[in-house]
């Protein structure tokens, strides 16, 4: 028995077709992007950029986000 194979850009192109059909534009890429890895060391980043920083200092950057307390 031959089975025929497609490229996987295709097939990655269906997939998407069918899941933005299904799902919308914003869902789609909100899966996608659960398969997706970064780039970096976050650990050492976050470390690097708050190795200065007091409590204080973070607690009046979390006041200035919107959306928190």
């Amino acid at each position: 028995m031959k089975v025929n194979t497609k490229p996987l850009n295709q097939i990655n192109e269906e997939a998407i077709r069918v899941l933005t059909r299904e799902l919308g534009p914003s869902d789609t890429a909100r899966f996608i992007h659960q398969f997706t890895t970064g780039d970096g060391d976050y650990t050492a980043e976050r470390r690097e950029r708050l190795q200065d920083a007091s409590i204080s200092d973070v607690m009046q950057a979390i006041k200035k986000t919107p959306g928190s307390f």
